[in-house]
């Protein structure tokens, strides 16, 4: 096979994944598979999982349980204490969640990279320009959770959550063929802003969950609500809840998203680039 054909054929790949996954019916799809994974019929789970992990790399090893009710208890999974070990120092950002670094670096003009060669401007993303520009000439990471990942999510230092906000959208699937077909993907999506101010130095850093094909779902641990595909409007809470670093923030219901946001002064800790899988609570960032 000459290079010619081998790139011709992963470019067919790629646009029959994104056909597949996106030119369809996106918000019936999704809410089909959040009725469908909770099925707690034996028979229905046990094959559930098998063709999950027959197409996704599925580690089980560190999960805190091994007998589950459903997909979705399966997907949604607790891991064994100290399986992702919290780096302590005081000037490190950590990782909230297991991940792949996407787009990372410094946000300037306004605009963070979606892809190589395709931008979203951040104030539509935050939809608050107020917000928006306390990040301008900060920096950024955007983490992509793939399906077979632990998708639970942590606080990335001792902070206190000071406003929650829901941004109703669409429910792209936000793999590399959609970034790449789809402008200003983060935007379209269903979102989560949560604002932390760290206690090291009171600096505030901005994490967004962004939401994805299939279930779509944003939970959080604080207050005692989720974000559901189903809600209709925006929404602002304010709140005042203090997190330690690593304790756990909520979880998505699907592959997905987050981007995280620091102000001017973070740099990305060593090793962090597009590409690098990183885990929970290795180091993301080092504050100024």
């Amino acid at each position: 096979m000459t290079l010619r054909t081998a790139i011709g054929a992963m470019v067919e790949q790629e646009q029959l994944n994104f056909l597949l996954t996106n030119r369809v019916p996106r918000r019936l799809l999704t809410r089909f598979m959040g009725w469908f994974s909770r099925i707690e019929q034996p028979l229905v789970r046990d094959l559930s999982i098998a063709v999950w992990r027959l197409f996704c790399d599925v580690d089980l090893s560190d999960a805190r349980k091994l007998e589950f009710a459903s997909l979705h208890d399966c997907f949604v999974r607790e891991l064994k204490d100290g399986s992702r070990p919290i780096d302590a120092a005081p000037a490190v950002l950590v990782s909230p969640c297991d991940a792949i670094v996407g787009a990372c670096g410094t946000v300037s003009g306004g605009e963070l990279l979606q892809v190589k060669g395709r931008a979203y401007p951040l104030r539509e993303l935050l939809a608050d320009p107020a917000r928006a520009d306390e990040y301008v000439g900060g920096t950024y990471v955007t983490l992509r959770l793939t399906a077979g990942m632990y998708h639970r999510f942590h606080a990335p230092h001792d902070c206190t959550v000071e406003q929650l906000a829901y941004i109703p959208g669409d429910v792209w699937n936000v793999n590399p063929a959609a970034l790449k077909r789809v402008d200003k993907l983060y935007c379209r999506n269903e979102r989560a802003l949560l604002r932390t101010r760290l206690e090291f130095g009171g600096h505030v850093v901005t994490l967004v969950p962004v939401a994805a094909i299939l279930v779509a779902g944003i939970r959080l641990r604080f207050p005692d609500f989720s974000f559901k595909l189903r809600d209709a409007a925006a929404t602002v809470i304010p709140c005042e809840v203090r997190l330690h670093k690593g304790e756990e923030m909520g979880w998505f219901e699907h592959g997905s998203t987050i981007i995280v946001l620091a102000p001017q002064s973070f740099a990305l800790a060593d090793g962090v680039q597009e590409g690098h899988r990183i885990r929970m609570g290795e180091p993301l960032m080092r504050l100024p």
